[in-house]
């Protein structure tokens, strides 16, 4: 399998281990028998257009997603690719977050994705279990090898403060978060907080699902670029140091449009223009969820 000739650029985690900045999120997929013919087609084909990142979760269909993803993937690795060119990300439920709890959920995982290890697992959201039990129950799965790094998902300042608190806690490798042109709360102390411990921000939902689409200034900065707006959004949120940014699509014309929007390069002209049109956060604002 020949990958594109262009890849992004590589974000690199605490540990040292390095990543691509841009992934394909699969959030929504899984969840119909009559998308999933053109769902895996999708998967195959970022597969070859060179996507090697690709983030999923057993909240996704309740499990659909991983079990989409493991089809997709199965293949390839049997084929020319090899499973240290890929970065696999899932998350575990809060309430299977438990020490005993993570263990069960991530095997399931693991056999829907036909993986024998994941490379970064994420705790979704904070829920009831104490962060000590879940994270030893992530440390536990280190040991046992079936993952190589852990983060968590949706966690402000103030969590990520909690959880380096508790025993083992530091290694926390990475946050997933709303982040966004139009949602550029976390600027204001969650991501300055996590570039100083070089700790990734993934940011999902970069196109606010698809709404952040019909703005006026980031149509009119596309059509003077000869791009579409998603790729603007896109490449403003890759020219964000320390952040991964995670785009979902299941439609061809788009996945190849989002893979290109890694080689587009914003001026410090039009990066002004948006900061006009989105400004930064001026006092700290509530984490986006969705």
């Amino acid at each position: 399998m020949d990958a594109a000739a262009h890849h992004p650029a590589l974000l690199t985690l605490p540990s040292g281990h390095e990543l691509p900045a841009l992934g394909l999120g699969t959030w929504r997929m899984g969840e119909s028998r009559a998308r999933h013919a053109a769902e895996l087609a999708a998967l195959r084909l970022a597969l070859d257009m060179g996507w090697r990142a690709f983030d999923t979760a057993e909240m996704y269909g309740e499990g659909g997603a991983e079990s989409l993803l493991g089809q997709a993937l199965a293949p390839a690795l049997r084929g020319k690719l090899s499973r240290e060119q890929l970065f696999v990300v899932s998350k575990v439920y809060p309430h299977n977050a438990s020490a005993r709890g993570v263990l069960a959920a991530c095997e399931r995982s693991l056999r829907r994705l036909q993986l024998e290890h994941i490379d970064l697992y994420l705790l979704h959201w904070r829920g009831n279990v104490p962060l000590h039990e879940t994270v030893a129950g992530f440390e536990q799965l280190q040991q046992r090898g079936l993952i190589r790094h852990w983060g968590v998902s949706n966690f402000d300042r103030e969590h990520l403060l909690d959880l380096v608190d508790v025993p083992g806690g530091a290694a926390c490798s990475a946050n997933q978060v709303w982040y966004s042109l139009s949602r550029r709360g976390v600027e204001f102390d969650l991501l300055p907080w996590q570039r100083s411990r070089q700790m990734p921000l993934m940011a999902y939902s970069p196109i606010d699902q698809g709404a952040l689409l019909a703005a006026a200034p980031l149509r009119e900065l596309a059509r003077q670029r000869g791009v579409s707006p998603a790729q603007v959004a896109l490449a403003w949120l890759l020219h964000q140091p320390g952040v991964m940014v995670l785009p979902k699509s299941a439609h061809a014309q788009h996945l190849q449009q989002n893979w290109d929007a890694a080689q587009l390069k914003l001026d410090a002209g039009e990066l002004a223009w948006l900061d006009q049109a989105f400004p930064p956060p001026r006092a700290k604002q509530p984490l986006d969820v969705g």
